[in-house]
């Protein structure tokens, strides 16, 4: 009886965490902007550019030359970051000047370094 009365008690557990994983299940909109997100976070030179703009604003010409690459493909990069809002820029004269957009971003970058320097 005792067999019985402990299978019962965990399909009722089981039954509960179903339950409650379905109440806290992310709409499908919320789910589909974070994997955007993350893709957009998955490119090392996108990761880099953030890195750096965590660190001090700076102009595209100085970040193509810091990263030993093209103004166009820089501006590229950092387009796709401010249309996801991750970085923002003002102009100065013809300059854009560029950072991240918030201080989110910054902990974001933080936990993502944090965690693989656990590996």
């Amino acid at each position: 009886m005792e067999l019985d009365h402990g299978l019962c008690e965990e399909k009722v557990l089981h039954e509960q965490n179903i339950a409650l994983a379905r109440a806290e299940l992310l709409d499908d909109s919320t789910a589909i902007l974070v994997a955007e997100l993350f893709k957009i976070l998955g490119d090392a030179t996108r990761i880099k550019l953030m890195h750096i703009l965590s660190r001090r604003e700076m102009c595209v010409c100085d970040l193509a030359a810091a990263m030993q690459m093209g103004q166009s493909a820089i501006s590229h990069q950092l387009r796709v970051l401010r249309n996801a809002r991750l970085v923002k820029y003002r102009r100065v004269g013809k300059e854009a000047w560029y950072s991240l957009d918030d201080d989110h971003i910054n902990l974001l970058l933080g936990q993502g370094l944090e965690h693989v320097g656990h590996i």
